[in-house]
């Protein structure tokens, strides 16, 4: 894959700019002063991706490989697309021959490659859909999933936690011997249960934070890698 390190700004477009609309609030100022000036989103606009969010995944990956040999990819709360992106490359996925299946109850713009439904991951009919759009067993689960905020941490972080876990029991039950699980976080919040769960079936479990996590935020990646395979998972609850 593609070494996201970036080098300095690549676009040509200055840094530094400031947003002068005094009609906005201060809030929305600042948040619009700090997007236009992320390299991150400057990178992705150059490169053609829909979200700073690609290079997230790109420096996971480039540490970890857990796309390489991939042939399927399923991509939970996929919106706007760009990890759906770098599933249909790695996998070679075309309309003729669907290899990535992603999810949003957002609208998300067609993708060459990838079937998109728009719907609650958590709607019963879901998972069932998932499979039958990806044409096969898939070698890897992508979780970008999170909850709508309240403004309540609390609240906040059990959602999407919760999200965290349902994606997990998924991957659980559809991934191929060998597969991979990437999901999002948060710092110190992911569940002893889930991550006792996540090692029986894993071979590995790690937290993950890229460099293009934005340093005042408290997402994490939860990365579960070489999965074991039900078979296994059968032998050793029997045993």
């Amino acid at each position: 894959m593609t070494k996201p390190t970036i080098a300095g700004n690549r676009t040509g477009r200055k840094l530094g700019q400031r947003v002068k609309n005094k009609k906005m609030k201060s809030s929305s100022r600042q948040w619009l002063q700090r997007h236009i000036n992320d390299p991150y989103v400057q990178r992705a606009q150059l490169e053609g991706y829909r979200a700073r969010a690609a290079f997230k995944l790109l420096e996971i990956d480039e540490k970890h490989q857990i796309l390489k040999g991939a042939r399927r990819i399923i991509d939970l709360g996929a919106a706007p697309g760009s990890w759906s992106q770098i599933a249909a490359k790695v996998t070679g996925s075309t309309d003729d021959d669907v290899r990535v299946a992603a999810i949003d109850f957002l609208e998300m713009t067609q993708l060459p490659g990838v079937t998109i439904l728009q719907l609650d991951f958590l709607d019963p009919e879901a998972p069932a859909r998932l499979i039958e759009a990806v044409g096969g067993t898939p070698d890897v689960v992508l979780s970008d999933m999170a909850s709508p905020t309240t403004g309540h941490h609390r609240t906040d972080h059990l959602r999407t936690m919760h999200l965290c876990e349902v994606a997990a029991h998924f991957a659980i039950e559809v991934l191929g011997e060998g597969g991979h699980f990437l999901a999002k976080t948060f710092q110190g919040g992911t569940e002893k249960e889930l991550l006792t769960m996540l090692k029986q079936h894993f071979k590995q479990v790690v937290h993950v934070k890229p460099a293009s996590s934005r340093a005042e935020s408290v997402e994490m990646f939860l990365l579960a890698k070489g999965f074991k395979g039900r078979k296994t998972q059968i032998a050793e609850t029997e045993a």
